[in-house]
C-alpha cells in the first residue's frame, strides 16, 4: 500500500509539473509571435509587453525546477522517473532561453523605428519567427504525447530555419555593400534573424530531450546545420 501510495504521489507532482511546463511553453510562444508582430508593425508598445512579460517565464522555471527538485528529494523516484524529471528540467532551461531570444528582439524594435527601412525584411524575420513558434508548439505535443516520430521530424524542420537564416544574412549583407545607410539597420535585423535561428537550436534540444524520455537514447546523428559563417559574427545578445 505504502508503495503505491508513493507511485500516486509521484504521478500526481509529475502531472502538476507537466502542466507548469505547458503554461510556460504556451507563455514562450506568445513571446515569439508578439516579439515578431512588434517588429514588423513597429509596435513598441507591444514590444515593451513582451519585455515585461519575460518576468513570468523566468518566475515559471524557478518555480517548475524547485517543483523537480522536491520531487527528487521526497519520492526517491525510480531510474525511469527520474530521467522525466531531468528531461523537464532540461526542456524548462531551453523554454527559459528561448523566451530570452523573444526579449531581445523586441528590445530591437523601438530602436529601428527610427532607422532606414529594409524591403522585405520584417515580413521575412516574422514569417521564420512563425516557423520558429510552430516548431515549438509541435515540441512540446511531442512532449506530452511521448510522439519521438513527431519529435525526430522537427530536427528535420530546423534545416529549414538555418536556410532561412542564411538567405536573410545574404540579403543583409547586399543591402549593406549598396548603400551605407543599410549598414546599421541591417546589423539589427542580423541580431535579430541570428536570435531566431537559436531559438530554433533550443526547440531541436527539446525535440531531442523528447526522443532521449521515450526511447532512452539520444539522436545518433549530429544535427544537420546550414551555418557556416563567421561565428565572431553571430552574437545573439
Amino acid at each position: 500500500m505504502n508503495d503505491k501510495h508513493i507511485v500516486s504521489a509521484f504521478d500526481s507532482d509529475l502531472e502538476l509539473i507537466q502542466a507548469h511546463v505547458m503554461k510556460m511553453g504556451g507563455l514562450v510562444e506568445e513571446a515569439i509571435l508578439d516579439a515578431s508582430k512588434s517588429l514588423k508593425n513597429n509596435d513598441d508598445e507591444l514590444a515593451e509587453q513582451v519585455r515585461a512579460n519575460d518576468k513570468a517565464i523566468d518566475l515559471l522555471e524557478e518555480q517548475i525546477n524547485d517543483e523537480c527538485v522536491r520531487v527528487i528529494a521526497l519520492r526517491s523516484p525510480t531510474a525511469t522517473d527520474l530521467r522525466v524529471v531531468l528531461s523537464v528540467m532540461k526542456i524548462i532551461g531551453n523554454l527559459e532561453r528561448i523566451g530570452d531570444y523573444a526579449k531581445n528582439m523586441a528590445k530591437r524594435t523601438g530602436i529601428l523605428v527610427s532607422m532606414t527601412p529594409v524591403d522585405g525584411a520584417r515580413g521575412a524575420l516574422r514569417r521564420m519567427a512563425r516557423e520558429v513558434q510552430l516548431m515549438l508548439k509541435d515540441a512540446l505535443d511531442a512532449y506530452i504525447q511521448r510522439d519521438a516520430e513527431l519529435a525526430q521530424d522537427i530536427l528535420e524542420r530546423d534545416r529549414d530555419i538555418d536556410q532561412m537564416y542564411n538567405a536573410l544574412f545574404r540579403e543583409f549583407l547586399t543591402f549593406m555593400m549598396e548603400d551605407p545607410r543599410y549598414i546599421t539597420p541591417c546589423m539589427h535585423l542580423h541580431f535579430i534573424a541570428k536570435n531566431t535561428e537559436r531559438m530554433g537550436d533550443h526547440v531541436t534540444s527539446i525535440a531531442e530531450q523528447v526522443i532521449y524520455l521515450v526511447t532512452g537514447q539520444f539522436p545518433d546523428d549530429d544535427r544537420p546545420k546550414s551555418d557556416h559563417y563567421d561565428p565572431s559574427l553571430h552574437s545573439a545578445e
